[in-house]
């Protein structure tokens, strides 16, 4: 046994260590300052609010907190939408990117803040967030969305905007609340 072996062992050990803690840390910043956790939303209700959505073949769609991209990847596999998330946490971002790439989930994520792209040709946005943080959002959608576009929030209202449809909280579900610019 070299006497190397030990030391590079004891190295690789504190730079994986380094490593996992700026990728928390980092985390944990997004979580507090970005908008809120992560918070995946069940699988029965990811299905119930596309269906809501009344999602087109071809549409834009775009999930603004997309987390591992399960609402991105169901909309293109189900609905034949062109999907899109935004997701800003690194360590998120890269369970999305996992599923895709092991799992061939569908969609395109970007790992950014939404804020910095245009949503001017979105069709469906959809939202899963904490409601300070979607009134904050809302005069983006103001400014951005086209006239028709649907914003599909999961839970919570956005701002002072009045929802065209609420789906009400059933057993299973969180209410969700459809708005049409």
């Amino acid at each position: 046994m070299c006497i190397l072996e030990p030391m590079f062992l004891s190295l690789t050990l504190l730079i994986l260590v380094v490593a996992i803690t700026v990728f928390l840390t980092i985390s944990f910043y997004v979580t507090i300052f970005g908008g809120g956790p992560f918070v995946p939303t069940p699988m029965y209700a990811v299905h119930k609010v596309l269906k809501a959505a009344g999602i087109k073949k071809g549409q834009k769609v775009y999930d603004i907190g997309a987390g591992d991209g399960r609402f991105i990847h169901f909309a293109a596999k189900d609905y034949g939408a062109d999907s899109t998330g935004f997701e800003m946490d690194p360590s998120v971002y890269f369970i999305a990117k996992m599923r895709q790439w092991f799992w061939g989930w569908k969609g395109k994520m970007i790992r950014s803040n939404f804020q910095k792209y245009s949503l001017k040709d979105a069709d469906v946005v959809v939202c899963y967030m904490m409601p300070n943080t979607l009134a904050k959002f809302q005069k983006q959608f103001d400014k951005d969305l086209k006239k028709g576009a649907k914003v599909v929030s999961y839970a919570f209202h956005i701002g002072t905007w009045v929802p065209k449809k609420i789906i009400p909280k059933d057993g299973k579900t969180s209410k969700i609340l459809i708005y049409q610019k």
